[in-house]
């Protein structure tokens, strides 16, 4: 077993914490490292907070999946969901199916129970970023994870996963939905799609360009179905309702497993929707036309004001459209909120 792990702070826990849960909020993969490696995987740990595990003699091409966790440090339940996933698989190693890439990754914003300390680590995947992203104490990390990240993926054959789990800020029409981007070939965002949905994601917006996202730079710079994945609300390390995550961990432990008996089977296919614009907060002027209530997917008929920046007014442009994360409070360059657009309706 193989180690390259920087230093961080480490969180001050919630008692009573399961040890797993506590190990990966910590972004601590020590004893998950000693647990697959004694059942004979090949095991690196390539800095803190990431844990690869791959087959030591496997005569056949595996597929290849990467799990992220924590890229914002408030968004605490899929630490939670990943943790417990982690640990059931573990006690039987042996029944993992795939290469494996887990990463914790803002660590310094966990620590501190932020969702970032200067800058948001989802919009730092890329290879030019402005001065003020470069100067942001995130962007060291953003650059470790994509090094991991192609490094891994560099060793790996055709069939490649990455599910980056986020909660969102506020309630929505469709409590799980997620992020698809269009630059996934056809048959494999058919196949990410067919999974989301059994693990019970109501809708998917298809994203045509990228705004710096983990999973829009693992599906173009590294060939893998990519998505950004919005479990319910932002909670409290340790009292997530688990429930409400049950369904998409049965459908990644399916995934890691490569068994299809254990996966879910969606009662419908997830309702799908297209950008349509995105609002970007052009300087400090910028207003929205919501409150905090406003729900995502909150329907906005042609014509509605939708924020004012200066001489810029961004108003609704289709017959309806639906608003997804808006919030006003992003730095100046940033994308304030997106508009969608069912699929079929322009």
């Amino acid at each position: 077993m193989s180690s390259d792990v920087n230093s961080d702070s480490s969180p001050t826990l919630p008692a009573g914490l399961h040890p797993a849960v506590a190990s990966l909020a910590q972004a601590d993969f020590s004893g998950f490292a000693d647990r697959f490696a004694n059942a004979g995987f090949q095991v690196r740990l390539p800095a803190k907070g990431m844990l690869q595990v791959t087959a030591s003699n496997s005569t056949t091409v595996r597929p290849a999946v990467l799990l992220s966790v924590g890229v914002h440090g408030d968004e605490t339940g899929p630490i939670e969901l990943l943790a417990h996933l982690l640990d059931d698989l573990a006690d039987k190693a042996q029944a993992l199916a795939v290469d494996l890439l887990v990463v914790v990754g803002n660590i310094a914003a966990i620590a501190a129970g932020k969702r970032y300390l200067d800058a948001d680590l989802n919009r730092m995947f890329r290879n030019e970023r402005s001065a003020v992203l470069n100067a942001a104490r995130e962007a060291e990390r953003a650059d470790q994870m994509m090094r991991a990240t192609t490094a891994f993926f560099s060793q790996c054959g055709p069939h490649r996963w990455h599910l980056d789990l986020h909660t969102a800020i506020r309630p929505s029409s469709y409590p799980r939905f997620a992020i698809v981007p269009d630059i996934i070939p056809e048959a494999a965002r058919k196949e990410l799609v067919t999974l989301l949905g059994n693990g019970d994601i109501g809708a998917i917006i298809r994203n045509p360009k990228s705004a710096g996202t983990y999973s829009y730079f693992t599906s173009e710079h590294c060939q893998a179905a990519g998505t950004t994945v919005e479990l319910g609300r932002v909670g409290v390390l340790g009292q997530n309702d688990l429930q409400q995550f049950a369904a998409m961990s049965a459908a990644i432990n399916s995934l890691l497993r490569g068994d299809a008996s254990l996966m879910p089977q969606a009662a419908e296919a997830p309702h799908v929707f297209l950008l349509a614009q995105e609002i970007m907060k052009l300087s400090n002027d910028f207003k929205m036309s919501f409150d905090s209530k406003t729900q995502n997917f909150t329907s906005l008929a042609q014509g509605a004001l939708i924020a004012e920046d200066g001489d810029t007014r961004y108003v609704v442009k289709h017959a309806e459209e639906f608003v997804v994360f808006p919030n006003p409070n992003v730095q100046v360059g940033q994308r304030a909120g997106l508009m969608v657009v069912r699929e079929g309706a322009v």
